[in-house]
C-alpha cells in the first residue's frame, strides 16, 4: 500500500534578496508535487537540487525622474529539485459500499 517514487519537479522564485529567491522557489516543490498526483502524500524529501537558471536584475530608480538615484536588486532563481516521495497508493484500496 505504501509506495515510493522519485520524481524531478522545476520551481522558480522570485525575491529582493538570494535567499529570499531560494526559499521562494524551494517552498514551491511541494505545490508542484501535489500538483503531479492524485495520491495521499506521506512525505516528500528532497535528494538533488540543481540551479537551471539564476538571474540579477538590477534597475535604478529615481525621485521625479532626476534626483536620489538608488539601484535595487531582483533576483530569480530557476532550480530542478530530485524528491523522493513516499505516498498511498488509492488504486489499491478497496472501498466497500454500506
Amino acid at each position: 500500500m505504501k509506495k515510493t517514487q522519485q520524481m524531478t519537479v522545476k520551481v522558480k522564485g522570485l525575491g529582493d534578496s538570494k535567499q529570499r529567491a531560494f526559499a521562494a522557489a524551494l517552498s514551491q516543490v511541494q505545490k508542484e508535487v501535489l500538483k503531479n498526483t492524485h495520491n495521499i502524500m506521506l512525505r516528500i524529501e528532497p535528494i538533488d537540487i540543481q540551479v537551471v537558471s539564476a538571474i540579477e536584475k538590477i534597475t535604478t530608480e529615481r525621485f521625479l525622474f532626476i534626483f536620489l538615484p538608488r539601484k535595487k536588486a531582483f533576483y530569480e532563481v530557476t532550480l530542478a529539485v530530485s524528491v523522493d516521495v513516499i505516498f498511498i497508493d488509492l488504486s489499491e484500496i478497496e472501498f466497500s459500499s454500506k
